[in-house]
């Protein structure tokens, strides 16, 4: 008796690359993501600069915040998390076991479930709008409390963009595909400053009677109502980011399906769950616990804060942020493939993200931690933000600093774990970790005050590195020789070198340049800088610090191939 076998599906295999392939890919895609988030930093800068100059300090800018922090923050918690910790790497899997043909499947299932289920948020909140903006924004007064209940039904919309706008750029990263999303959040900030600008109404001069001698004075200002203009950029720029990603996804199948029993959806929402659990813990309790113990400490203590960690954002998006991303899609491929190609292939090239993000986080830490007070001051240091101020600023960065170097391998560490589709783990040593950090201030706020703060979140990221490192070391049996203490050792000198230069220039040009000017503030940065770079490049150099030197020989292979 013979037997049919049923003809089976069977992916067409991807051809199959090189280590040095990979790291080179994982190079390049850092690179433009890296460029991505310089641009819309920016441009972010350049949002809020439109937004004060137009409307300064009033009841229109804070009817806008209150409009935009509703559907901001349900998105974080819905939809934003899931994309690194589990769209990616289930995606990634989906592509690299089955094909495209079944990942556009998944996508269309994705895509569906989430229009339907964010067109009903987006009711509710419509329906709904007066009382939740009461609950927010209780302590304005009417015409602001209705302002913002006009705004809100303006922006809840965009939840819809942003979360199609999570499912595609999270199927681009899944592809390899870096380019479309990076400039995503650009051209939503250009969307917002191009429209302000645009559509904001004139300003008008209106006389103000005031005082017993019936004193006329000429207020300049703008309709509140023309906040509007601004909300409408907010709304453009969710749907331009949106279809900033179709040209990325020219050829792929994807539409609308009423059958959403695809066994990824429950594979998706399990590794979410955790990952949600820790986004409320930080929302509700973390942050209630910091801003609570700021804001005993005197006027401004959360102004410092929010100035200081704005700083440490740079180095940790440029860095750390933009290798995770582009490491993470390769990593999750591996891990999907780990029966047929084994650990050693996910070994090298997460070994290769640590490497680059110890080489260039160190000299970023140093440099800012030297020269943070110079950099304040030509930040912040204008109007009314005084050198007192500066100091303190100055303080709590360096606080925060000491940290940021674990922060940053952290997150690999943390993306390595997502990738193996282990969401669990990391929300258990954050839970850990964030015990750690509560228990830590609360324990030094009575001699260091607001610093206790920063002290607590650098030894928050030191307990979450180190046990994030010891965990995924037992799950992989090690890292292999992955040269990780090498290159740790050769950074830090180098970046000891940078220290020592730029600490020098700023000493003695300090006492030349007059510091009260804006032209001689930027002056000293560039020069202290440009000093401690030249002084990095050189010691690396002597050192044989082979990432710095793999990294330029990218680029100069780049610039010769353009």
């Amino acid at each position: 008796m013979t037997t049919e076998q049923l003809p089976v599906e069977v992916a067409p295999a991807e051809p199959q690359i090189t280590q040095a392939e990979t790291n080179a890919g994982v190079a390049r895609a850092t690179g433009v993501v890296a460029l991505g988030n310089i641009t819309s930093r920016i441009l972010g800068l350049a949002r809020e600069i439109v937004l004060t100059n137009l409307f300064g300090a009033s009841r229109a800018v804070d009817a806008f915040n209150v409009a935009i922090i509703v559907p901001k923050a349900l998105y974080d918690l819905l939809i934003g998390g899931h994309v690194n910790s589990a769209l990616v790497p289930v995606l990634s899997e989906v592509v690299a076991r089955d094909g495209r043909a079944a990942l556009w499947r998944l996508v269309s299932v994705l895509c569906s479930l989430v229009a339907v289920g964010l067109a009903l948020v987006v009711l509710l909140i419509e329906l709904a709008a007066p009382q939740i903006v009461q609950v927010v924004g209780g302590g304005f007064d009417a015409p602001t409390l209705a302002l913002a209940t006009d705004l809100l039904r303006l922006t809840a919309p965009a939840l819809i963009f942003l979360g199609l706008f999570a499912v595609l750029s999270g199927t681009l990263y899944a592809l390899r595909e870096f380019t479309w999303p990076a400039f995503a959040v650009t051209v939503f900030n250009g969307s917002i400053v191009v429209l302000s600008l645009l559509l904001a109404p004139p300003l008008t001069v209106q006389p103000v009677v005031t005082g017993p001698g019936l004193t006329i004075h000429w207020q300049i200002s703008r309709p509140a109502e023309g906040i509007v203009a601004v909300t409408i950029g907010w709304l453009v720029g969710s749907l331009a980011q949106l279809a900033l990603q179709l040209p990325g996804l020219r050829g792929a199948r994807v539409g609308f399906t009423l059958r959403w029993r695809h066994p990824a959806i429950r594979q998706i929402a399990l590794l979410y769950a955790p990952v949600m659990f820790s986004l409320i813990l930080d929302t509700l309790v973390i942050r209630t616990f910091s801003y609570n113990l700021a804001s005993q400490t005197g006027e401004g203590s959360i102004g410092y804060m929010t100035w200081a960690t704005t700083l440490i954002q740079f180095p940790q998006g440029l860095v750390a942020t933009a290798i995770s991303i582009a490491i993470l899609p390769t990593l999750a491929r591996q891990a999907a493939l780990v029966n047929i190609q084994g650990d050693q292939a996910f070994k090298d090239t997460l070994g290769l993200g640590l490497r680059l993000a110890i080489t260039l986080i160190l000299p970023a830490m140093v440099g800012l931690f030297v020269l943070a007070t110079p950099i304040v001051a030509l930040l912040f240091q204008h109007g009314a933000f005084t050198a007192g101020d500066t100091t303190i600023t100055a303080l709590a960065l360096r606080l925060y600093l000491v940290g940021l170097p674990f922060a940053a391998v952290d997150l690999l560490l943390v993306y390595a774990f997502y990738a193996r589709q282990d969401t669990l783990t990391p929300a258990l040593i954050g839970l850990f970790s964030l015990i750690v950090y509560m228990a830590v201030a609360a324990a030094l706020f009575p001699r260091a005050g607001l610093f206790s703060l920063m002290i607590a979140d650098s030894v928050k990221h030191v307990v979450h590195a180190l046990l994030s490192a010891y965990w995924l070391a037992r799950r992989l049996g090690g890292l292999g020789e992955q040269r990780l203490l090498l290159t740790v050792a050769k950074a830090s000198l180098a970046a000891g070198a940078l220290g020592a230069a730029a600490a020098l220039a700023e000493a003695a040009l300090s006492v030349r340049l007059d510091a009260t000017t804006l032209a001689h503030e930027l002056a000293l940065v560039l020069a202290s800088g440009g000093a401690g770079a030249a002084a990095f490049l050189i010691a690396a150099a002597a050192l044989r610090l082979e990432e710095l030197r793999w990294l330029a020989g990218l680029i100069a292979r780049r610039l010769r191939a353009g």
